[in-house]
């Protein structure tokens, strides 16, 4: 009887993590013109309609329109929606709401994928530390991703830095993974775990890292839409991600406008050669 093999990693040649970072820098810049977008009275629709005309204009193809039946160019999730939220004509954005806006694209059949939550007009102290919280722990495991590290690195520096902060829940059964000409690719990189397991890592691989952290508990469940993941509580959810390259030098951030260059240097970490 033939064993199963696990599937393996994909590694990028040097010409093939470029052709990520074009894909990525268009997905960096189609979220900061969102970032800019998002304040009291507009849609998650006119949202969805303003990345697809990026990403276009940009000269890639959007990666989420489509994709398994997903019908909208971005996930818009709102307050307790945590991931997966369909933009919507009807739902406008109201003061004092947080939406985490997903958007991937592709580029000569390369992916980028990368995450925002944003506050809508003047927000709570308590959502805007868990915004800080979130990102921060996104930071956190990118600074892990260095080659010769294990995979659950990754996964127990986002966990550890976020349990150091108080008591929020940590979703689980979503997180990260592989990327490059799929989107979505082995394996998943958890968002919890113990370090030093799974495989190493190696130059050339390429991971989309996304903590999803909730004011309560961890528990969640999917909508009637067979898409929108939300908070079993009803409390608000925070979610951030970058799509990166590992190197010999350190993480290269795809999605960064910077190449994460900024953020790594502050947390002491190894920063790629740009």
């Amino acid at each position: 009887m033939w064993k199963r093999r696990k599937p393996a990693i994909q590694v990028k040649s040097a010409e093939q993590v470029e052709l990520m970072r074009a894909a990525g820098l268009l997905v960096g810049q189609t979220l900061e013109l969102l970032r800019e977008a998002v304040k009291p009275g507009i849609t998650t629709a006119d949202l969805d309609a303003l990345a697809e005309e990026s990403i276009r204009a940009g000269g890639g193809v959007p990666s989420f329109k489509g994709y398994h039946g997903f019908p909208a160019t971005i996930c818009a999730s709102v307050n307790e929606e945590i991931v997966h939220g369909i933009p919507d004509p009807g739902k406008v954005l109201r003061d004092g709401d947080v939406i985490s806006i997903d958007c991937g694209a592709i580029v000569a059949g390369w992916h980028g994928d990368a995450a925002i939550t944003v506050p809508v007009g003047e927000i709570s102290a308590e959502l805007r530390r868990l915004l800080e919280v979130t990102e921060n722990s996104l930071w956190h495991g990118l600074a892990a991703g260095v080659a010769g590290a294990r995979l659950t690195d990754i996964s127990h520096a986002i966990e550890r830095y976020i349990r150091d902060q108080g008591p929020y829940g940590i979703v689980e059964g979503y997180g990260g993974h592989g990327i490059g000409t799929e989107m979505h690719m082995d394996p998943l990189v958890a968002n919890h775990g113990a370090p030093g397991h799974g495989p190493e890592l190696l130059p050339g691989m390429c991971f989309a890292i996304e903590p999803m952290v909730n004011l309560g508990t961890k528990d969640t469940y999917e909508l009637a839409d067979g898409w929108t993941v939300v908070t079993a509580d009803g409390r608000r959810s925070a979610h951030f991600e970058h799509t990166f390259a590992v190197t010999e030098d350190g993480p290269r951030v795809l999605t960064a406008l910077d190449e994460g260059r900024e953020r790594l240097t502050a947390l002491g970490g190894r920063v790629a050669a740009s």
